[in-house]
């Protein structure tokens, strides 16, 4: 009986909207832009949040970092041995865990040394590309990250270098992301790579470890990481990886300041910038993605609003208009329940034009986006659930005019001059 009063109540719905063409189009146009910007925006925000909250892979909470200068009367050719006997110290301060000396670290925004890696010696197909941290027979430990095959670096493994040296070395670590790039199609520990300055062997392999970029995203090479046997003596200063056993680490930081400090003033630590835990350089790291989600979550609320207001406006005009028509209706028998039903199955055919109109402009929203930014493609799902949010909120906003309309009596219907 239901689908029968609906069925006869198409007919005048499509007779009324050709006479008011072009709110019709405008109300259609509106629903279309509306789900192609919503669906894709919010498709943005849930990647930014997903990407914002990701692991790094290391023990983040027990994580700090000093950013280390060298003053310029340093000799160059001490630093290796001025670190060395930093990182000794470092270690043996109370609360500490582990340290090492790198050149980057996870959620910096920046740093690590890039780095291009082929199969084959003489392979003329792109290089893949990987960031390396230069770290010791610590690092492992000092990340926090899980070896999952093979072996960590031996000591006679890991060197000193200059800013400009070569990066050879007969063996590297990899992360699980990146070996399964280099070799798809077999295991990749003991596997030959060839660097920019020659061979390596890939020792072992971590589970995860992110790379320095917090603003990378899938696309790129974030998850694609190297250990890289060395310590980088750079007179223009380093970066000290620290571990500690509690989070707590405030009392740990004071107490490796002074110990760096009574090594001598040969070094320059900024107590307020040249120290930094993992968890805050996360939160600076993100914090442009969160607000760039909280912006254009505010921005989809104001544009749905918007939608709904233009439904509302129309239909209130509507039911002005056609309250003679309401009239005759109510008097020759239809019960409120019809006229309710009548303004929902119009809404829901506006609508549903529009998402038709909005679901192509979505999908080509989408694909000049991935050609432009790094975001995936938008899943059908999603597309999906942005024109069911889009349909209902049309409902819930025609359902105002709508009850005020079934609720006109007969007699005052037809008495007006609507």
């Amino acid at each position: 009986m239901a689908d029968f009063r609906v069925g006869l109540q198409v007919r005048p719905i499509l007779n009324a909207l050709k006479r008011h063409k072009v709110a019709t189009a405008l109300i259609v146009l509106q629903v279309a832009l509306t789900l192609a910007v919503v669906s894709n925006a919010f498709f943005i925000v849930a990647t930014r949040v997903v990407h914002l909250s990701r692991p790094t892979g290391t023990d983040e909470a027990h994580l700090f970092v000093i950013r280390n200068a060298w003053r310029s009367q340093v000799d160059p050719g001490r630093i290796g041995a001025l670190m060395r006997a930093d990182l000794a110290v470092l270690r043996q301060v109370p609360g500490v865990r582990d340290a090492i000396a790198s050149e980057a670290f996870p959620l910096e925004g920046g740093g690590g040394v890039l780095m291009r890696l082929r199969t084959e010696p003489e392979q003329t197909a792109k290089a893949k590309l990987a960031i390396a941290y230069l770290g010791d027979t610590h690092a492992i430990d000092t990340f926090g990250v899980t070896l999952a095959e093979g072996r960590n670096f031996r000591d006679d493994e890991v060197k000193d270098i200059g800013p400009y040296d070569k990066l050879s070395s007969p063996s590297i670590i990899v992360t699980r992301s990146l070996a399964s790039k280099l070799f798809p199609d077999s295991p990749a520990l003991g596997k030959t790579i060839w660097l920019e300055d020659g061979p390596s062997t890939i020792v072992g392999i971590l589970t995860s470890l992110q790379g320095p970029y917090a603003g990378s995203t899938t696309r790129s090479i974030d998850e694609d990481s190297v250990l890289f046997p060395a310590r980088q003596a750079d007179p223009a200063g380093t970066v000290y990886i620290v571990r500690t056993h509690s989070t707590a680490m405030h009392a740990v930081i004071q107490a490796s300041l002074a110990a760096l400090s009574s090594q001598g003033g040969l070094r320059l630590v900024d107590p307020v910038d040249g120290v930094q835990t993992l968890a805050r350089a996360r939160e600076a790291g993100y914090d442009t993605d969160r607000s760039v989600a909280t912006m254009m979550a505010v921005v989809c609320g104001l544009l749905l609003l918007a939608t709904a207001g233009g439904i509302v406006g129309l239909s209130s005009f509507w039911v002005g208009q056609r309250k003679r028509q309401i009239g005759v209706r109510r008097a020759l028998g239809a019960r409120a329940a019809d006229i309710l039903l009548y303004f929902h199955i119009e809404n829901a055919m506006i609508a549903a034009g529009g998402i038709v109109l909005g679901v192509v402009l979505s999908i080509g929203g989408n694909m000049a986006l991935m050609k432009l930014y790094e975001i995936p493609h938008l899943p059908i799902a999603w597309l999906a659930c942005g024109a069911l949010v889009v349909w209902l909120i049309g409902q819930l906003a025609v359902h105002g005019p709508a009850r005020s309309a079934s609720r006109v009596a007969p007699v005052v219907a037809i008495r007006s001059d609507g």
